[in-house]
């Protein structure tokens, strides 16, 4: 294994034990050395590649983030457009455990963006990344000629007002409130706004 192919191992190790931990206990009680336990590295060379917590911070969420898209666009040259966008809908909920703790670290980069000045402009650029994300999605479908042209901008925020206030009230175990519903409530609008069938696409 070359020394390129290690250094990225081992960053990939310590940004997925950091978004763990973080999603576990919070940022603010979070210790570097906890995070170097659970990726199995020294505290020292955790420090070599994140040399403070913000550091470290940001990184998990930015990655947390790449790594969803990456899973969700597998196929986006050849999948339906509809299907892309409602996996991005579902990705957007937290709807497996892997999303519950992605949920999490975005509940503990609000609290601290509140404030912050610095996470604050990084929460907006990663919102900005998310509303990117839907729109490209959009747009897509709509120069493929499946979707209806619309205002991908408004959609796009539109879906992630929604993604966010479900998203809570799931987080927080509401009981009036249940992931199949927030879905079918969700895509209502999306189907509207693009001439779709009401019913959510599957794979």
């Amino acid at each position: 294994m070359s020394t390129k192919v290690r250094t990225a191992d081992t960053r990939e190790r310590i940004l997925t034990a950091a978004c763990e931990v973080i999603a576990d206990i919070g940022f603010e009680k979070i210790r570097m050395r906890m995070v170097a336990e659970r990726a199995g590295v020294s505290t020292a060379l955790l420090h070599y590649h994140f040399d403070t917590r913000e550091k470290l911070f940001t990184e998990a969420m930015t990655h947390s983030f790449a790594n969803t898209a990456v899973d969700v666009e597998r196929d986006a040259e050849t999948a339906p457009a509809a299907v892309i966008l409602a996996r991005i809908v579902r990705n957007l909920l937290p709807t497996d455990p892997q999303l519950h703790q992605d949920w999490r670290l975005w509940q503990e980069l609000w609290v601290r963006a509140l404030r912050d000045e610095t996470t604050r402009v990084f929460a907006v650029d990663l919102y900005a990344q998310l509303h990117a994300w839907v729109g490209d999605a959009v747009r897509r479908g709509i120069a493929s000629g499946e979707f209806t042209p619309t205002d991908v901008d408004d959609l796009s925020t539109l879906v992630l007002s929604l993604s966010d206030g479900y998203g809570i009230r799931l987080m927080l175990r509401d009981p009036t409130v249940t992931l199949d519903a927030a879905l079918v409530a969700i895509w209502r609008h999306v189907s509207t706004a693009l001439g779709l069938p009401e019913a959510v696409p599957t794979e």
